[in-house]
Order: C-alpha cells, then structure tokens, then sequence
C-alpha cells in the first residue's frame, strides 16, 4: 500500500497537496483523498521522509515549516502606484467637442512689444466656475466658421496661462497665452493660423467655445520642498505662470511653497520675453525660493560668441544642474519649440557620463517617477 502512496506522490505535489496531515485538495485530491488518508497515516514518517528529502518538492512545497502546495488559487494584490503630482480631485474632459463649454472673452491684451518678431496675446474668458482645471493643464478651442470641406473647425490645445482660482482669484475665469500664427508659404501666399487669429482677434464680450480640461503630464509636484526646474521657450510659459502664480502671488491653506523654483525662458527677443515684470517682481519677493534665467537669442551670447538660446543659458550652470537632477525631488518641466530637448540632451550626455551615469537611461529613469515631463510642440 506504501508503493500505490508513494506512486500517488508526483500528482500530489502536482497538484496541491501537502503532506503533513493538512490537504488541500484539487478536483484530482479529492477522488483521492481517502485513500491517501487511510494510508498515510500510519506510515507518515515514512511519506515525509521521501518528501523531504526530495530536492524538487522541497523547493516546490517548503513554507515556514510547514509543506505547502506551489500553486495557489490566491489573487494577487493589484500595487496602485501612488501619483507625486497634484492628481487628487482633477477633472478631465468636462466638456467635449460636442457639447463644449461657451465661455466670453473678458480681456484681451498683447504682451509683446511693437518691435517684436510676431503678436502675442494674453486672452482672459469667464468660466463662471463650470470649468475646473488644476495648473499645467490645457482647454481646447473650437475656432468659428468652417474648414476648405466645409466641416466646423476641430478644436486647438493651449496650455493654461492662469493658476487654478484665475487671474481674478475667483476660480470663474481661465487664461491663455496665444501667438498669432502669420507667415508666407511656398506659393508667396499670406497664410493665417485659423485658430490663433481667431482668438488674438477676439474682443470683450465674443464668445469662444471651449473644451477640456485636459492632461495629467504637466501637474505640479505635490511636495512643498521640490526643487522645481521649468524650461520654456515663447508661449511655452503658459504652464509655468499658473505654477508660479500658484506659488508667489496666492495664499493656499494646503499650500505653501517652500522649495527652490528656477525659470529658464528662451524667446528671440528682449521685446519677446513674456510676463517680465511679473517674474522680476516674484524674485524680488522671493530671492530665496526663485531664479530667473531669460535667454534672448538675437541680442545675447555667451563666452565663445554663440547666440544665446535656453539650452546654452543653462549649460551656464550645467555642474548645478546635474547635481539637483540627481535628487529624488527635484522635478523638471519643459514646454515650447519640439528641439528645445535635444539641445538640453547634449549639456547632460557628458555630465553624468562623468559620474559612470548613461544620460538617456537616467532620463527614462526621471520619467517613470514623474520627474521630467514633457509638452512640446
């Protein structure tokens, strides 16, 4: 009988069984359970013997002491991973580009001098509180008027220029800053940007619909004591005055920056450069908590007579740089011109290398814990 229970023991352990007197039985156990039951017992030294001193089912069956089958029918515990941006209570596609939102324009105002290379507008409209954003997301706009197939315009994306309580700290008002796109094509031909003309030539009391909120990519950090690096070039800064707003210019229960905020902005001109006077006038409140770094490309240059774009502002302080990137708090935000990141590549290739450290793997590595985040365009 001790033969037909030894012959029984690979489909035991096969199947889930354990053979200290506790057993767990699969459909195959169950037909025999009562025979192995009968039989083991007396001779349950022996039967632990030779499972024990088997190799495989040691490996397979040994749990603190306790033989215990390899295959569990136990789900496994879904690890949520949990967000280090502000995520809590964020709203996304409210409204839809078949039922937008009809917001009015309040203001309307160029922040670009006359001599600068192209408008800029900073456009404020009434939300009445139905749309709810959080700083570094983005609406839509659905242009009036129809496409070449006579079809109504698709919606543009335009990254948020206002804090989440608005320009007006009512939370009843949502801000953007639009470049008029204009330029000349092949064919010699005057070509308009149908959405930022649209919306640059917008007056006081005209209507824009609007969709979205939208995007997670360009959220704040929720730590207070980040280190929170922002490049942008031109209407890139969109994202970064909600931020720093945010930070500088508004009293929060739940927060108070006390971390270091560095601002890179890279435009062609000193006529360019957008918001100045409100970037100069948070540093001077705040010189321990925020840096102000503009690059202007036509009329500045660096040590060698290089023109002077953000990346080349930065690798000014490139060793600081590095030193802050490698620290698990620090967050770096890019938006603007799509080639901006390569430039900023090539400054940071050679630094880690010195450090034995491959760039573009640590870069991945920033990315997945939410620490380089990217919008350009």
């Amino acid at each position: 009988m001790i033969k037909l229970v030894i012959s029984l023991l690979p489909l035991l352990i096969k199947h889930g069984c354990c053979c200290c007197g506790c057993y767990r039985c699969c459909s195959l156990i169950s037909i025999i359970k009562v025979v192995v039951v009968v039989v083991v017992s007396p001779h349950k030294n022996i039967l632990r013997w030779i499972f024990l001193n088997n190799k495989s089912t040691r490996e397979a069956c040994s749990y603190g002491g306790r033989v215990k089958a390899q295959v569990t029918t136990e789900v496994p515990v879904k690890v949520v991973k949990e967000s280090k941006k502000q995520e809590e209570g964020i709203v996304v596609n409210k409204f839809k580009p078949k039922d937008p939102y009809t917001g009015r324009c309040l203001l309307n105002t160029r922040i670009t001098g006359d001599d600068a290379p192209g408008e800029t507008w900073h456009i404020v409209f009434t939300t009445q509180g139905e749309v709810p954003y959080r700083e570094g997301q983005s609406i839509g706009v659905i242009p009036e008027g129809i496409d070449k197939n006579g079809k109504p315009h698709k919606l543009r994306l335009y990254s948020i220029a206002s804090s989440a309580i608005g320009d007006f700290g009512d939370s009843k008002t949502v801000s953007l800053c639009v470049k008029r796109l204009v330029y000349t094509n092949e064919s010699g031909e005057l070509v308009k940007g149908v959405c930022s003309n649209f919306l640059c030539d917008l007056k006081p009391g005209d209507e824009a619909k609007i969709t979205g909120p939208v995007g997670k990519e360009m959220l704040m950090p929720k730590d207070p004591n980040a280190t929170i690096i922002m490049l942008a070039t031109g209407t890139g800064i969109a994202p970064f005055r909600s931020f720093l707003w945010k930070m500088f210019f508004e009293e929060h229960e739940d927060y108070k920056f006390n971390g270091l905020a560095w601002l890179f902005l890279g435009v062609p001109t000193s006529s360019s450069l957008l918001y100045k006077e409100e970037f100069e006038k948070m540093k001077e409140k705040n010189p321990e908590n925020f840096r102000l770094d503009f690059a202007v490309s036509r009329e500045q240059t660096n040590d060698k007579g290089e023109k002077m774009y953000i990346q080349t502002r930065m690798a000014e302080y490139a060793q600081e740089l590095w030193e802050l990137l490698k620290k698990d708090n620090t967050f770096v935000y890019m938006c603007g011109l799509k080639g901006m990141e390569k430039g900023i590549d090539e400054i940071m290739v050679s630094l880690a290398a010195k450090d034995g450290i491959d760039w573009l793997e640590y870069k991945k590595q920033l990315k997945r814990s939410e620490q380089w985040n990217v919008e350009v365009y």
